[in-house]
Order: structure tokens, then C-alpha cells, then sequence
């Protein structure tokens, strides 16, 4: 017999707004453990401000957000992290003149007295990410852009996490980068961890995934399979070049 897949993440009925303005309505969508799961949208669509609804950096005006069936909507970020969600903002957002191994302590902060947690998730992540262990001493303003994206990968993996929040993980970067950025993703999603991913490159994201969501001036338009958004004609037209 098929298990039941458990549902890790339920966003229901969620709206943010920025004063006047409505930036998501009526948002409702389900991430099931283990998956990957992509929105696609155009800029403005709303996409940054549901993951910073989700990892609690703003607060809906409506609605409600769950992991493992506990309420996150009224929970302070930090108390998000320890309930296993992670986010890599846009921009990356590492410290610049920090090593590159001291911005991977700053993401264990939720295991701040465990070292022997604190060492296993720095392996893991060198192991994900070998170029960052051969640059652990390094400043990490020096490092290049896909090597910045790995290392805000890398130190949001440092907390351990049940759901990892990407946002625009191959902005900027070049497509020989974006492929192995991606590849990693997959390893990572492999390896345990459910992965909601924004992004921007909508045929990347729509072969990594194994469902998606389709965001369109703050509401869900259309959601499936991978497969069949990449194969929806109003998809091909809107994000795939026709």
C-alpha cells in the first residue's frame, strides 16, 4: 500500500497588503513533504511577498499558515526557523565581510548549544558545496555571484531545515551556474529536505519541480503538475516564449 503523503505546509486563504494596496488574495496552496514545489509569476505577481508571509518577516491581513498543522502567521521569524522553515532571500543577502565559514555559524542560530549539530550541518554543506569549504577563511564579498548563492543556500541548510524557501536562486547568474545550482537543488531535495522555490526562469523551475503554482496579480491562478504547466498553452505563452 502507498502512504498518504503528509502535508508539511498549508497556506490558506492568505492576503497581504502593503497599506492600501492588496498584495496577495486569497492565497491557499499545500506543500507535501519531500516535494518540490515552484511558483511561476511575473514580476509584481507577489511571489517574494508570500515566502516573507511564510517565514514571518510580514504579517497577513488574513488567513492562515500551518507547518505540520502548527500556526506560523502569528510566530516571530526566529520561531519559524525552529519550526524547520529556512529562507533564502532575494539578493542572496550574505555579509559581505564575513568568512564565508562565519556566515554558515550565523545560520545555525537555532542550534546555537549543539556543536556536534553545528559541525555535522558544515560538513553537509561542504559537501554540498566543496568550493566553499576550499573558501571557508575567505571574505564572502569576494566571492563571485554563483558562489554567494551557494553560500546563502548553504547557511540556510546550516539550520537544519524541514522546508527550504528559495527566492530567485539563479537571479543574476550565468546558465552554466544556474544548471549547477539547480543540480544541487535536487540533490538537497533528494536528500530529505522539501523545497518551495520561487524563480523567476520558469522552465528551470517547471523540470526541477514536481508540482507548481502559478501566481498572477496576488492570485493563484493555475496549479498541477510540473508536466502539465509546462504543457498548459496559457503557461507556454505567459513564461515559456510561446
Amino acid at each position: 500500500m502507498s502512504q498518504t503523503p503528509t502535508t508539511l505546509l498549508s497556506v490558506d486563504h492568505l492576503s497581504v497588503a502593503y497599506g492600501a494596496i492588496r498584495a496577495l488574495r486569497d492565497v491557499s496552496l499545500r506543500i507535501q513533504a519531500g516535494e518540490i514545489v515552484t511558483l511561476i509569476g511575473s514580476n509584481g505577481a507577489g511571489k517574494t511577498t508570500l515566502l516573507r508571509t511564510i517565514s514571518g518577516l510580514l504579517r497577513p491581513t488574513d488567513g492562515t499558515i500551518r507547518c505540520n498543522g502548527d500556526d506560523l502567521h502569528t510566530l516571530a521569524p526566529h520561531r519559524i526557523v525552529r519550526k524547520g522553515i529556512c529562507h533564502v532571500p532575494e539578493g542572496r543577502q550574505i555579509f559581505a565581510n564575513l568568512s564565508v565559514r562565519e556566515n554558515l555559524i550565523l545560520g545555525a542560530y537555532s542550534l546555537p548549544h549543539d556543536k556536534a549539530a553545528q559541525k555535522s550541518a558544515m560538513e553537509r554543506v561542504y559537501e554540498f558545496f566543496p568550493i566553499l569549504a576550499e573558501r571557508r577563511h575567505q571574505n564572502a564579498g569576494t566571492l563571485s555571484g554563483g558562489e554567494q548563492q551557494m553560500l546563502a543556500i548553504g547557511r540556510a541548510l546550516m539550520g537544519k531545515p524541514k522546508l527550504l524557501l528559495l527566492d530567485e536562486p539563479s537571479l543574476g547568474l550565468a546558465p552554466l551556474i544556474v544548471r549547477k545550482i539547480f543540480q544541487i537543488i535536487r540533490e538537497i531535495n533528494a536528500q530529505g529536505t522539501t523545497i518551495f522555490l520561487v524563480e523567476q526562469n520558469a522552465h528551470m523551475a517547471l523540470i526541477t519541480a514536481h508540482r507548481g503554482y502559478v501566481l498572477q496579480s496576488g492570485e493563484v491562478q493555475l496549479s498541477g503538475s510540473a508536466a502539465q504547466l509546462l504543457d498548459d498553452p496559457q503557461v507556454k505563452q505567459a513564461y515559456l516564449g510561446g
